[in-house]
């Protein structure tokens, strides 16, 4: 037999191997061996189903001003903390920042009136009137991430002197600039797809569901690569599940995924109507609590950071925000990976929490 005939038959003896390596391994894994956010914290405050975590100190401060992880109603802000090794709050944690988060909950159909008002002028101010309080300063650093970035953003804007700093992570600001700047191929779908649905389908949604079901964003978010979402459970889930170590990271991130809440009734109308529709954010034309939600309000420092390679919220819907704001007050990082890369990616490891760091650092100055 010559040796280009029995090349097929040796890499299907190799993927016979692998396969009942990885099933054997299967046999053996627990969901205690899957666990994310695992960074120690304690309960500090709660109201209705939100609740504010602080993170427990893994090294001597070196911040004194805290700052407050604020993740979207979309998604959990346990990406943020997905392992060990792939942690931006532990991260940020061995710097020496004093670190707190946000955790939405899981709403149900009792939720279905809460607005983005609701969210962002109660829950939210309440937890950063409540950090600043048990850290003893008038302001205290914000960090938001996509959804949630656009949470700081607004709070930011209506309320100023409660704002230290401000870090946005792959955050829409004009929720439109994919529209005017040449997008990759498959970048900014779900900025195309939710502006060509009539405002009454949503409504409809809605009135059908009570809320935006965690499922119906789940799957708008794996129709954006399809291809992919389909093979990754061949493929993907083939390389790894012969190595114990790859394979519990591919299943902590799909541990995530899965667990996706549903999304308020009335905020997510808000949130596909006034913003990605009428893009009234970037317009100054947002009213929240009856206040217009005004960027040229934003008074503090600003560090902007996404990902070059972003298909959910493509860079130039992040990057709109720099020109409105003056020069000095605004930085950009720019790191490698896409949308969840920024988290998880290992060059990012390197560079996202340090750079947060250093950006607090300069501005520690909250008295």
């Amino acid at each position: 037999m010559t040796q280009a005939s029995a090349d097929p038959v040796t890499e299907a003896a190799q993927i016979g191997a692998r396969m009942l390596a990885g099933t054997e391994l299967f046999g053996r894994i627990r969901d205690q061996d899957v666990k994310i956010a695992t960074s120690p914290k304690d309960l500090v405050w709660q109201q209705d189903k939100v609740s504010l975590y602080r993170f427990r100190p893994l090294v001597e401060r070196q911040v004194r001003v805290p700052v407050l992880i604020t993740y979207g109603l979309v998604g959990r802000w346990t990406m943020t903390d997905l392992q060990e090794d792939r942690s931006l709050v532990r991260n940020l944690l061995n710097l020496g920042v004093d670190l707190y988060v946000v955790d939405w909950g899981n709403p149900t159909r009792a939720d279905r009136y809460l607005t983005l008002d609701d969210y962002i002028c109660g829950y939210l101010g309440d937890c950063v009137r409540e950090v600043a309080r048990q850290a003893r300063v008038p302001r205290i650093n914000l960090l938001g991430v996509c959804e949630g970035g656009v949470f700081t953003t607004c709070y930011a804007a209506l309320q100023p002197a409660r704002v230290n700093t401000m870090t946005l992570t792959i955050t829409p600001i004009d929720f439109h600039a994919d529209a005017v700047e040449q997008q990759r191929a498959g970048h900014g779908f779900i900025n195309v797809w939710t502006r060509s649905l009539e405002p009454a389908d949503i409504d409809r949604l809605i009135d059908a569901y009570g809320n935006l079901p965690g499922e119906l964003i789940g799957a708008v978010f794996n129709m954006m690569t399809p291809i992919r979402s389909m093979l990754k459970y061949n493929f993907d889930l083939l390389d790894v599940m012969d190595d114990e170590a790859k394979l519990l990271n591919w299943l902590r991130m799909e541990k995530w995924i899965a667990d996706r809440p549903d999304h308020p009734g009335e905020a997510a109308k808000q949130w596909m109507k006034d913003l990605y529709q009428q893009n009234k954010l970037v317009k100054s034309e947002l009213v929240l609590n009856g206040n217009q939600v005004d960027l040229s309000k934003l008074a503090m420092p600003v560090l902007n950071v996404y990902a070059k390679d972003d298909h959910i919220i493509p860079p130039a819907t992040s990057r709109a925000l720099g020109p409105m704001l003056p020069e000095g007050q605004y930085e950009e990082l720019a790191l490698p990976g896409g949308h969840v890369g920024v988290f998880v990616g290992g060059k990012s490891q390197k560079l996202f929490a340090p750079a947060v760091a250093q950006f607090i650092g300069r501005h520690d100055n909250a008295g």
